[in-house]
């Protein structure tokens, strides 16, 4: 084989490879035309339907008796904030630990099976915590609660925030655990005051986006917050929260409420994607953090 025909090989080798190349950048950015499309067709639907209803009584406002047109949602959306917060409290020490725990003792034989039960607990359906949470917090207390909620929340949250905290804590160098380590400081006081520190963004990534997970399920509060047409007045009282409210309106046979579910779910959207924004300033904290600048 002479030089020219190498060339015509060559040639014809490169113009295939970039054919496919470019087949391959159109097919890519044709899905992520239809995932905008498919998320602006949602959004302008949920416009479209609720956002009549989205005004200053809505968020002022407790629900109207059945029937009667006009109220609000604040009680649901206070409720929801509040059993975000339970969430958090349930859910955040829990994965933390776990996470830390996955990465910094891997080499034990119970990491592993951690592990393991942690992915399986990332794949049960969020109804089975809510009956879960129902077997174990509602039937010993005898009543639904805001507390019953946060824990089926909590729960949900902890296989996500397991996960994302072991692969952000694995991350860190190991130059700076050895250097703590170095000086005489225990494992303990070198994942606290080195480790941590350092993922810190990375981990309240993973918070926000379990946070943004867990936001909108409505299977475990209908067995555990059971929801609430009035202000609750402690934890230990059923409570109101926007996925509730937004199922209730929406099998109503009322127009009005029809209207005011689909406004629920344009606010609910709205805590969903502030949410998002909170952990993408993490991330871009966490970016510079480890960029140096």
């Amino acid at each position: 084989m002479n030089k020219t025909d190498f060339d015509l090989i060559f040639e014809r080798t490169r113009s295939q490879r970039r054919l496919w190349d470019n087949f391959i950048i159109y097919l890519l950015s044709l899905c992520s035309l239809i995932l905008l499309f498919i998320l602006f067709t949602i959004l302008t639907h949920l416009v479209s339907h609720g956002m009549s209803s989205v005004n200053l009584d809505f968020f002022t406002r407790l629900p109207k008796p059945v029937g009667e047109p006009g109220g609000g949602m604040v009680n649901a959306i206070v409720g929801t904030l509040t059993l975000l917060c339970l969430a958090i409290l349930f859910g955040v020490p829990i994965g933390l630990g776990a996470g830390i725990y996955l990465n910094e003792y891997a080499d034990y034989r119970f990491a592993h099976t951690v592990r393991f039960l942690i992915d399986v607990m990332n794949g049960i359906p969020s109804i089975v915590f809510g009956i879960f949470a129902y077997v174990v917090c509602v039937l010993p207390m005898k009543s639904f609660s805001a507390l019953s909620g946060g824990f089926a929340l909590g729960l949900m949250m902890i296989p996500m925030i397991t996960r994302t905290t072991e692969q952000f804590v694995r991350m860190v160098p190991n130059q700076l655990r050895e250097a703590g380590l170095a000086i005489g400081a225990p494992k303990w006081r070198v994942i606290i005051d080195i480790v941590l520190p350092s993922s810190l963004g990375g981990i309240m990534t993973g918070i926000m986006v379990a946070l943004a997970r867990v936001a909108g399920e409505t299977a475990p509060l209908l067995f555990t917050a059971f929801g609430n047409r009035f202000w609750h007045h402690n934890l230990l009282q059923p409570i109101a929260a926007l996925p509730l409210q937004i199922f209730v309106y929406a099998i109503s046979p009322y127009d009005d409420w029809h209207r005011q579910a689909w406004a629920g779910a344009i606010v609910l959207i709205a805590v969903v994607f502030t949410i998002n924004l909170f952990a993408s300033f993490f991330v871009a904290r966490r970016n510079k953090f480890m960029s140096g600048r």
